[in-house]
């Protein structure tokens, strides 16, 4: 079965770690480590920040535990028994969402594209080939980043992160 820690010590990194920012034009406003405000408004880490407790070690557990419930076991990530397959559905989750990320990886399968991991498409997480998994998920995963560029450009100055992003997942 794959296992969450290796997964967020990959993602946080691509996240940028445990820093606070905020990028213009970044539609989900201020993030720490890598989680965006406008869509979390109620996560409790926001609290400590706007206390300017960012050095409170509650904090980093409130991130983990943020992406694990959010992220990790929206996709069933510890049913999943390829950890390749299982990382890249995470990571992908984190930088663009859920369902767009499951909705991706059922194409790549065969599986119903709903955005939901279910029972049947669990299965074909777990009977697909992973590196060619990683390596169709990867141009599928540059094509969407490709789309919403062309859809608004403002989006534009996130295209190389994404892509290096992406080309990072295929080591």
């Amino acid at each position: 079965m794959a296992n969450f820690d290796p997964a967020f010590d990959k993602m946080i990194v691509d996240e940028g770690g445990y820093v606070l920012h905020t990028v213009k034009d970044d539609t989900g406003g201020m993030t720490y480590a890598g989680i965006a405000r406008n869509p979390n408004p109620n996560w409790p880490g926001w609290n400590l920040i706007d206390h300017g407790a960012m050095d409170n070690p509650l904090l980093t557990g409130m991130v983990r535990n943020f992406y694990k419930v959010e992220f990790w076991d929206r996709i069933r990530g510890d049913e999943i028994t390829q950890q390749v397959v299982a990382e890249n559905i995470f990571n992908f989750g984190v930088n663009t969402g859920i369902k767009v990320a499951v909705k991706l990886a059922q194409l790549i399968v065969g599986a119903t594209p709903d955005g939901s991991v279910g029972d049947k498409t669990l299965q074909k997480f777990n009977n697909v080939e992973s590196e060619a998994f990683k390596k169709a998920y990867a141009l599928a995963k540059i094509t969407r980043y490709a789309d919403i560029c062309n859809k608004n450009r403002t989006q534009s100055k996130f295209l190389l992160g994404w892509i290096n992003r992406t080309l990072q997942g295929l080591k």
